[in-house]
């Protein structure tokens, strides 16, 4: 009988930022399938303004890496024009703000494209974006505006928090038939001009991988309250958790990664076991992600031992200030003190 392999892999592991982990697999996958194409404003030879193409223009040439006129209208609609013909166009919207000129070309014609067609006619077009805020980059450069694109049927949309994640989720969505509009934050990017929060530079392997689109993760295994974030919330809720068990207060984490489809029952599992819940999302707070979360554990019947939390931007356009956009924007403080006060209140 032979010996079991004891072989361990002493490479070490890869420590990528979500900028790199996004180039890497968009250029693993225009190796493997000649229709993927990457189309925006300076994603050639600048390799992005985030750094989501660099090095593509030098290996795959300017018919597949396309500079773009500023016309957002412009070079949207093409690539819903393609992605119809066949191709499978990844095209950058450079700051989410900017859907407002394209919204036409997104909604009426990619994600409907299919439905109206019955299926004859699909959409594999990736969108990617940038979203976020606590830059002073005030109200037409900073907002995340998930629940506008999550409200949209026809439309997949995933916001990974981690380099692992980025890198598995843009291969799935390059090969995913639906059009897929992929956000990135830019406090995890890993642009040095940016900051970074260092736990999202994580091992992503060099092969090929998919992170399913629709599917939760529980980051952070706890007892007494669920934290559910999405991006740069998924830190902040971990920064909190991490705040109270110094108060022996075991807090369970929930990465979203995507909100359409929404992985309602991951969510649920959670605040089954804990009976409460706080989410946690940097966009607008009404009729937000926070409260179709909220909404889907409460229409389940689960009891809950305190009423359920947002923590939220409040509904005005962000400042331009940077002392009054912090003030405004969530935080492992905010959510540290919302779960204390839960506590205390479920514990009466």
């Amino acid at each position: 009988m032979s010996s079991p392999d004891t072989t361990v892999d002493a490479r070490p592991a890869r420590r990528l930022t979500i900028a790199r982990a996004i180039a890497e697999a968009i250029g693993q996958e225009m190796e493997r399938d000649p229709d993927v194409l990457v189309m925006g404003e300076d994603i050639a030879k600048l390799g992005g303004v985030f750094g989501t193409t660099t090095g593509l223009l030098d290996r795959f040439g300017p018919e597949r890496v396309r500079d773009t006129p500023i016309s957002e209208t412009a070079f949207i609609g093409a690539a819903v024009g393609l992605a119809a013909s066949g191709m499978r166009p990844v095209v950058e919207l450079m700051f989410v703000d900017f859907f407002g000129v394209c919204m036409d070309a997104i909604y009426n014609l990619a994600a409907k494209q299919s439905y109206f067609s019955g299926g004859q006619v699909t959409c594999p077009m990736v969108l990617m974006t940038s979203v976020g805020g606590g830059y002073g980059d005030a109200g037409q450069h900073s907002q995340t505006l998930y629940a506008t694109f999550g409200h949209l049927p026809g439309l997949k949309v995933v916001i990974p928090s981690n380099a692992h994640d980025a890198k598995g989720l843009m291969l799935a969505a390059i090969r995913d038939p639906n059009p897929v509009v992929f956000m990135y934050h830019k406090a995890l990017q890993g642009m040095g001009w940016l900051g970074t929060v260092q736990r999202s530079i994580t091992d992503a392997p060099e092969g090929d991988y998919v992170v399913p689109l629709g599917k939760a993760k529980c980051v952070r295994e706890g007892e007494d309250i669920t934290l559910v974030g999405l991006g740069l919330t998924v830190h902040q809720s971990l920064d909190a958790a991490a705040q109270l068990a110094e108060d022996g207060i075991s807090a369970e984490v929930i990465d979203l990664i995507s909100i359409a489809p929404l992985d309602r029952e991951t969510v649920r599992a959670s605040v089954r076991k804990t009976g409460r819940l706080i989410v946690v999302d940097d966009d607008y707070l009404s009729y937000g992600v926070g409260a179709e979360i909220i909404a889907s554990v409460c229409e389940a019947g689960i009891a809950l031992r305190a009423p359920p939390q947002r923590i939220a931007f409040p509904d005005i356009p962000v400042p331009f200030t940077p002392v009054m956009e912090h003030f405004l924007l969530p935080s492992a403080d905010k959510v540290t003190i919302a779960a204390r006060q839960m506590m205390e209140v479920s514990s009466r």
